[in-house]
């Protein structure tokens, strides 16, 4: 195994304790353990804080209790601030309804390293192989793919180039937070993960460790589609639809802009959504043109 000096696992949670439980035995189970565990407490208001309170006598577990839900994107960002001040040298971040192999971890820091033997570069990421309960693929965890995807398996390796993906079991190297800094709290949710890994490709594609596999815990396998908004999900709709706009404008082209609006017509058309709800999509995707933020640089206490 490639030799780290230490290893700090985020998980960000927000009123699933059931769940958590499940997520944090696992991370505790890896056949090569985390030096530190940072749990983000979202604010939980189902009895989370008991639960947390029995794993912090655990040696390693650091919980960070925040007084307002700051979403997924808010508790990244200080999840792997947090590591960052630690002193990790790799920080592994995952959601509270992810449940990682024993290996998970070990394969991940094994690819990693194996990657970067064989590309000659420092890769900004590793990311794993997400599976559904029932053992097919998550089709919401499929991260994009370079041109030349199988480069490292034509060299005899189980991984694959790809230029983003979701936030489920993901290994960032500690200077890759040095050079780009934290993902944008202000998208809150959605497309949070897309722009932090597409971020960072800039300095090279990441890689998913195919032999690195975790199970995401969904209701349901399917991935985002705009034909499924209704008046019960559409605030996370709006959420993805203000944030992509941005993101496609600003880092992107008008081009690309363009070809996100389509999508979004195409789906909502598709999925017959009321006019109303298309309105207020719409209204976001507006307000993602001046809808900018940029990213902030971790701090280190070391």
């Amino acid at each position: 195994m490639a030799q780290v000096s230490t290893v700090a696992a985020v998980v960000v949670t927000y009123n699933r304790k059931d769940k958590l439980t499940t997520v944090l035995d696992h991370v505790l189970a890896q056949t090569r353990r985390p030096e530190w565990i940072v749990v983000v407490d979202n604010a939980s208001t189902d009895g989370t804080d008991q639960v947390l309170k029995e794993y912090e006598q655990i040696d390693g577990v650091v919980v960070v209790r925040l007084s307002e839900n700051t979403g997924g994107a808010g508790g990244f960002a200080t999840g792997m601030n947090k590591s960052y001040e630690l002193g990790a040298d790799f920080i592994w971040i995952m959601d509270d309804d992810c449940y990682a192999n024993s290996d998970a971890l070990e394969e991940l820091i094994n690819g990693h390293a194996k990657a970067e033997e064989a590309m000659g570069m420092p890769l900004p990421y590793a990311c794993s192989l997400v599976k559904w309960v029932d053992g097919n693929i998550c089709e919401m965890n499929n991260p994009g793919t370079t041109w030349d995807w199988g480069k490292l398996i034509a060299k005899g390796q189980e991984n694959v180039l790809v230029t983003h993906c979701s936030f489920v079991s993901v290994l960032f190297p500690r200077w890759a937070l040095t050079k780009f800094g934290l993902p944008l709290t202000e998208y809150f949710i959605w497309f949070d993960d897309q722009e932090y890994t597409l971020r960072i490709t800039k300095a090279g594609p990441g890689v998913q460790v195919l032999r690195s596999v975790v199970v995401h815990d969904l209701g349901v396998n399917r991935g985002v589609n705009f034909g499924d908004v209704n008046a019960s999900n559409l605030w996370k709709f709006e959420y993805g639809a203000r944030n992509e706009s941005s993101f496609r404008l600003h880092h992107e082209n008008v081009v690309s802009w363009l070809k996100f609006v389509a999508r979004l017509v195409q789906g909502t058309r598709g999925g017959n959504v009321p006019w109303s709800i298309r309105a207020k999509l719409f209204r976001k995707v507006i307000e993602g043109i001046s809808f900018n933020p940029k990213p902030k640089m971790p701090r280190s206490v070391l």
